[in-house]
């Protein structure tokens, strides 16, 4: 069997070069996924822009009719860290469906991955920290409200801790948000997930092999989970711009191949997003997220 990855060249909405987001990372993992044979055209899926009502199972109601708009307050925008302009409006919305078409084919292979996503900063009533729509907060609500799964987990590994993700899912009882991150890196104010795991500046690849594998068996007991929700961002690497945690890329490879294995066992469906991952030297970077997709590939 073949990988299921979801891509859109609009994924890429053409930021200058030396932006802080680097863009072209989306285009590059692309280029990356090709030249390691797991872009066949048979199991690569193009994502429908979500619509506006499963934004709004997450987000406010009039912070969606911004977005679509481009009318995104510059209050608001800065926070996001750049202008909501067409392109990143309609990046936001395939991204978003991109997760979601992802977590159906999750549901119906036992995996997939969607080349963008884990936008996690974006809180229910706004954009921040270069996400404007929460892809994984919007899909396991409309998951939940098609009566595709019952029990969601959302395991978030990104360098950064999901206040968003939080923040929306909160009060949903159906879902169990757990993000293990850097303890001293963005958000200063964070939004406490169901469980919560803040690691030092320099914890390399042992330690955190180590607290994770600790705590996948924990997150297992908590419920049946009917799909998990794999946040794998890159920016818990030595070379990151952003991030402080210093793994190397063999250790991102035993970290995704961890969490995949794990919930693989035992017959749950995984959806992996490639999260977070900042670098002036985009085609490493890109090579970096491609890892997620090497390890996931043995188990399509």
């Amino acid at each position: 069997m073949l990988l299921q990855i979801v891509h859109h060249p609009d994924y890429d909405a053409g930021f200058a070069v030396n932006h802080r987001f680097p863009m072209s990372k989306y285009k590059l993992l692309m280029e990356a996924l090709g030249a390691r044979g797991l872009a066949d055209p048979a199991a690569l899926n193009v994502p429908e822009p979500a619509p506006a009502e499963w934004l709004k199972l997450a987000h406010a109601a009039g912070y969606v009719d911004q977005v679509l708009a481009c009318e995104v307050p510059e209050e608001i925008e800065r926070e996001i860290g750049f202008p909501v302009s067409p392109r990143v409006s309609l990046r936001a919305q395939l991204a978003t469906g991109g997760t979601v078409l992802a977590a159906r084919l999750a549901l119906l292979n036992g995996i997939a991955c969607n080349t963008a996503g884990g936008s996690h900063h974006a809180r229910r009533a706004q954009g921040a920290g270069f996400c404007t729509f929460n892809d994984v907060a919007v899909a396991s609500l409309v998951l939940l409200a098609e009566a595709a799964a019952r029990n969601i987990l959302i395991v978030d590994l990104d360098v950064h801790q999901g206040d968003g993700t939080a923040d929306i899912l909160g009060d949903e009882r159906r879902v169990f948000t757990f993000s293990m991150h850097g303890d001293r890196n963005y958000p200063t104010r964070k939004i406490a997930s169901d469980l919560d795991i803040a690691l030092p500046d320099g914890t390399g690849d042992a330690t955190y092999l180590e607290r994770l594998s600790s705590i996948l068996p924990e997150l297992t007991a908590r419920a049946r989970w009917d799909i998990v929700f794999y946040n794998a961002g890159v920016d818990v690497h030595a070379e990151d711009r952003l991030g402080r945690l210093s793994l190397s890329n063999e250790g991102l490879r035993a970290r995704d191949d961890m969490v995949i294995r794990h919930f693989r066992a035992l017959g749950i469906p995984v959806c992996g997003v490639i999260g977070g991952g900042y670098s002036t030297d985009v085609a490493a970077l890109a090579a970096r997220h491609a890892i997620l997709f090497e390890v996931a590939s043995g188990f399509a």
